[in-house]
This record gives C-alpha cells, structure tokens and sequence, in this order.
C-alpha cells in the first residue's frame, strides 16, 4: 500500500507547535510534526487520537512522508536556532519547497533568509502568530508575509485555522519580503504598551487609591463591559481574582515585580527610530521593563532616595472615571503609534500594506484584540493612506475628549509620586503632534552654533550657517 502523505509538517512541538498542529488536524489537514525533543514528539503521539497526525522521531522521516512540493513550518526560538533548522532541512529538500518561519524573527533575517533560500529555489515565508497558547489551539491571528504564490499554497490551511470576527479569518496576505513578521513586531510593540498602561493604571489604584485586588478585579471588569472592551482588560480582571495555592494569598501579590521580555519591543522601537516614526509610549514600555528589571537597585535607592509624597485625599471614584478615560486616549494614541510606524514602513521597505486588513485580523486571536480595533479598521477604509488615526475624525475626538482627564491623571500621579511613564508619553505625544510650532529651531540654532551643521529658516529656502558670537 501507498504510504500516507501528509499536508503540512511542523517543526517544533512546544505548546505553540503542539496546538497549532492539533487545531490543523481538527480542520481536517494532514499534518506531520517533528522535535528534537522526544519527550515533545510523544506528547504530540499522545494526542493524536483520531486525527490524521505523524509525531516523526527523525527529521528523514519527518520530510519523506510530506506531500510535494513540500510545505514545512517552524514554530522555534528566534536567532539561531531557525538558522540551524534551515539548515539540517536543506539535504532533505527540493526546488519549490516552502518553508514558514511562524516565530518571532527579527524582519531583517528574514530578509536574508529568504534571499539566500531563493537563490537555491526554496519559497520563504515568515508568519506572525499571536494568541498565544489558547489561540494557537482554538483560531490565533496570522499574519503572513512573503513569495504571494506561497501564501496561496498554504492560504486553505491558514484560513480554516485563525480565528473569526464577523464571519471572516483573522488572516490575510500582508506583502512580500518579511511583511508579516514586521506587522508581528510592531504587533508586539503595541501590546509592550498597552500592557504598560495597564500596569500604570493598577499602581495609581493599588498604591494610590489604596483600593484592594477584590475591587481592583470589579474595576477592570467593568471597564471591560465599555469602551474599554480589550483581551488585555478582560485577563487583568481575572488575574486578580486568582489564589496562590501556596499561600492562600492573591497570587498578584507573590509575584517579583521584575518584567522580562523577549525583544520583539525594543526592536519596534529601535526601527521607528531609524525610519523616524515618533513611538514614545512604546519606548516608555520598554524602559519599564528594563527598569523593572533593576530590582535590588530599585530597594537600595528606596531606602537611599527618600521622596515625601502626598496621599490621596478625594473622590476615588471621580479618580476612577478619569482613569478609565486617560486610559482610552492613551489606548489610541498606542496603536496610532503602531500604526503611524506600518504606514511608513510599508513605504521604506515596499511592503504594500494594507491597513485596514492589518486592523482587521487583529480583531480576532490576537493579545491586542480589542473593540476599538473596529473603529481603527474603519478610520483605514475611509482614509486608506491615513498617516496616524489621530487625523481621523472619530478617533480624534476621542482622544479629545479624555485628554482633559488624561492631564489629571498625569497631574495625580506626580503628586503622588507614583511612575507612569506611559500615561505621561502619551500627554506628551498629544501635545506635540497637535503643535504646529514646536521649540525645535533652537536645537537647529545649537547645532549650527557647535557644529556648524547648519540651519533653515521660515522665510527662505535652503540652508544657512552664522559665525555665531
């Protein structure tokens, strides 16, 4: 009898890996799975049941019983580790193979990847993934970039496994090149700054308001039922409500107030800078982290830096719904950064993006997932070109309207001596991209008087230079 053949293979049997092959295979796909990890390959075996799944325990294996020309994905650590797969793949391998990098690589290797694997006739894909385990299991957000012809390869697979919102999939070709893995780090950079948010929220009323983690959950649950509807909003309910089976106490409360991250942030922010896309909350985000991080620092300056901050006094509840509304400005200001920095990355790097699709498929699966992202994909299908969704009319007056308590808030904080960096980047951001004039001329004045850099001026074209005195 013919051996079996199977649809797709999947190198890469963690939990993401593992998920996203059984979510395959309940859609009614073929798929073969490979680790090096025998433990992972058994685990997969394990729960193969009555699908259509092949756990190989050698990478030979693994690729001889794949249908041609191949379709192989990885789910495996960024850096060097794809590298190493790519190449124990490459003996295995014919002309018109795909291969999927469905990790969170860095866009410029995938660039090379694909280059390199294109001169010797292998299809290169890399796929942003996000919704973590549940998502991968259940319908994530895909985010594909690369050769078209091998998107629509594999585009039944993709589309019958992603998630769903309002009857279509939460995935759609993005552009060539490492489009979708661009579109995940910028996905990622907004979720650095979203999750900063909320952290600063929940310091202004833990320490601030000095309101417990019982009503810290009602809070984030009942702004979840408004416009503040979010996945993020929605867990951060949760998370309050859970008991540490050690201790008996909330587990919030016994976890380190350290925050470690993976890179995909710093790397948003690193590009916005070389392609000139003003980013701040989600650079504030990343600093956070990178100062949470300095824990026995931070203990010895709070002994050694002593601040007399005031203690609130008022209407917490007056507070709270300023709070609520400081957080929905700065929510849109974060994903117009994110979205500022796609519009002209797509630009400079000849993605071809299309906003609104992006908008679209992270309305479903994603971390980022939230009810203003149908507002966001409505500001694209007006204005396609849009360069930051402060312009839109509807999300403009949004943020017009809680600026005002977003000050407040900002205002409170400083008094209470309490950090929110990212509340405090978004005023910032606010205040000078509505400026027309910004101080900018005496940097200019600066750096022609030190350096003879030279200036321009309002009423005259070209350059200048003064022998200043």
């Amino acid at each position: 009898m013919a051996e079996q053949k199977y649809e797709i293979g999947m190198i890469g049997l963690g939990v993401m890996g593992r998920n996203l092959v059984l979510n395959i295979a309940d859609h009614g796909y073929s798929v073969s799975g490979y680790d090096k990890d025998i433990s992972k390959v058994q685990e997969l075996q394990s729960e193969v049941g009555s699908h259509t799944i092949n756990a190989a325990q050698s990478l030979d294996k693994f690729v001889s019983i794949l249908s041609t020309p191949r379709s192989i994905m990885m789910l495996v650590p960024a850096g060097q580790v794809v590298d190493n797969v790519i190449r124990d793949l490459m003996p295995h391998l014919e002309r018109g193979d795909l291969i999927i990098d469905a990790g969170n690589s860095h866009f410029k290797d995938t660039d090379l990847r694909s280059k390199s694997l294109g001169e010797k006739g292998i299809l290169y894909m890399g796929v942003g993934i996000s919704g973590g385990e549940d998502g991968a299991r259940h319908g994530p957000s895909l985010m594909p970039g690369g050769p078209k012809e091998a998107y629509e390869r594999v585009r039944p697979i993709f589309e019958a496994v992603a998630a769903y919102v309002d009857g279509a999939p939460c995935v759609t070709y993005l552009g060539p090149g490492s489009a979708g893995h661009y579109v995940k780090m910028v996905h990622n950079g907004i979720e650095y700054g979203l999750m900063q948010l909320i952290a600063e929220s929940y310091d202004l009323i833990k320490r601030g308001l000095e309101l417990s983690d019982a009503e810290l959950s009602i809070i984030y649950g009942n702004w979840n039922e408004d416009v503040l509807n979010a996945y993020l909003i929605e867990i951060t309910s949760r998370i309050f409500t859970q008991v540490d089976e050690r201790t008996g106490k909330r587990l919030i409360d016994v976890i380190l107030d350290e925050a470690k991250q993976k890179g995909t942030g710093m790397w948003t922010s690193q590009d916005a800078m070389d392609i000139q896309v003003p980013t701040p909350v989600i650079d504030a985000a990343v600093v956070a982290r990178n100062l949470s991080a300095m824990k026995s620092e931070r203990e010895s300056a709070s002994k050694n830096i002593k601040v007399r901050a005031a203690r609130f006094k008022g209407d917490r509840d007056a507070i709270l719904h300023q709070l609520k509304s400081a957080m929905y400005a700065s929510m849109i200001m974060t994903y117009a950064q994110g979205m500022s920095q796609l519009h002209a990355a797509s630009k400079v790097y000849d993605y071809g993006l299309n906003l609104e699709d992006v908008a679209r498929i992270w309305r479903g699966g994603c971390i980022i997932r939230a009810a203003l992202l149908g507002n966001i994909q409505a500001a694209y299908h007006a204005q396609p070109d849009l360069p930051n969704l402060l312009n839109d009319s509807r999300l403009g007056k949004a943020v017009m309207a809680g600026q005002k308590d977003l000050r407040k808030v900002v205002g409170l904080a400083g008094k209470l001596g309490l950090p929110i960096p990212c509340f405090m980047a978004s005023l910032a951001y606010f205040d000078g991209y509505r400026s027309a004039w910004l101080p900018a001329n005496l940097i200019q004045a600066q750096r022609d008087d030190f350096g003879a850099h030279t200036y321009e001026r309002v009423d005259a074209k070209g350059v200048f230079h003064t022998h200043w005195e």
